[in-house]
């Protein structure tokens, strides 16, 4: 796991899981409650990779069946953030039947999102890991899922990016159409923002990046910006202050993100890891008598 891969506190989260474990046991387990209406009886388990990938969201997992039932056992058999092949047993349970049953869902559902999101994240931040250049995510993530699909993101080595609009000012495209150019929108967030946060702004030509760079901004983002233009503006950049940091985004893919880190950018934001990540496959099996 990534060194900087930690989950916000519990009080943070707990509410959330508890929201998903309500909209998923609603009413009661009707199956479960009517085969066990002789009572209750513990069973042990484990749960199977089905799949080759990086392993996320196993601390999140624990916490939902502790929430139903603190006299469960479940014990991750791997590191949180680990690459494991498929068919490796990366977690085994003892507890009572009906809360193993009544948690699996939500608690899968959470590993193997996560886990999707750490095993993409990983291979976008390999591709450049000999670079000085580095990853992060963005704020496309699915409502409601944020914390998780951003702590997936940092298990799989990325940095994240602004978690939501009161982390930084960001200046984007829109905003400067609205308000009449960068420099007007730079001096009108410079005087109502608390101290110390930055400002940011994305630029789309070498112009835009002037004027970034006339006006204060802290960090420059060059947005969709070809390869031979986002070297020329990473060099004006720099020649003018070594203070500012660089950002390029859009249009970045496994099969371009090499290049992009290659113009000597400070950082490479982008989506793709959520937002084109599939699930990872992962089964529970029960212990039978």
């Amino acid at each position: 796991m990534a060194p900087s891969a930690t989950l916000p506190p519990w009080i943070v989260i707990d509410p959330l899981l508890e929201i998903w474990l309500r909209e998923d046991i609603g009413r009661g387990d009707r199956t479960t409650q009517a085969l066990m209406s002789g009572g209750l009886s513990k069973k042990s388990g484990s749960w199977i990779a089905k799949e080759s990938g990086v392993i996320a969201g196993l601390p999140l997992a624990a916490r939902v069946f502790w929430l139903l039932n603190r006299d469960l056992v479940f014990q991750p058999l791997v590191e949180e953030g680990s690459f494991v092949e498929k068919g490796r047993t990366i977690a085994q349970f003892t507890g009572d039947f009906d809360t193993l049953l009544m948690g699996e869902r939500v608690a899968l559902n959470l590993v193997m999102r996560s886990s999707g999101v750490a095993s993409a994240t990983q291979k976008y931040v390999q591709a450049i890991a000999d670079l000085p250049t580095k990853f992060a995510d963005t704020r496309k993530t699915t409502p409601g899922l944020r914390l998780i699909e951003k702590y997936a993101s940092q298990v799989g080595g990325a940095m994240n990016h602004r978690m939501g609009l009161d982390d930084a000012a960001m200046i984007k495209d829109n905003h400067i159409a609205a308000a009449g150019g960068i420099a007007r929108r730079i001096a009108l967030v410079r005087q109502q923002i608390p101290y110390p946060l930055t400002i940011e702004v994305e630029t789309e030509s070498l112009e835009q990046v002037a004027e970034a760079l006339k006006h204060g901004a802290d960090i420059i983002m060059l947005d969709n910006m070809p390869i031979a233009t986002m070297k020329l503006a990473v060099q004006k950049i720099r020649g003018t202050s070594d203070r500012i940091k660089i950002e390029a985004s859009g249009n970045v893919s496994l099969e371009t993100i090499r290049s992009i880190a290659e113009t000597g950018v400070d950082f490479i934001s982008s989506s793709g890891p959520v937002t084109r990540s599939h699930w990872m496959d992962i089964s529970m099996r029960l212990t039978m008598d």
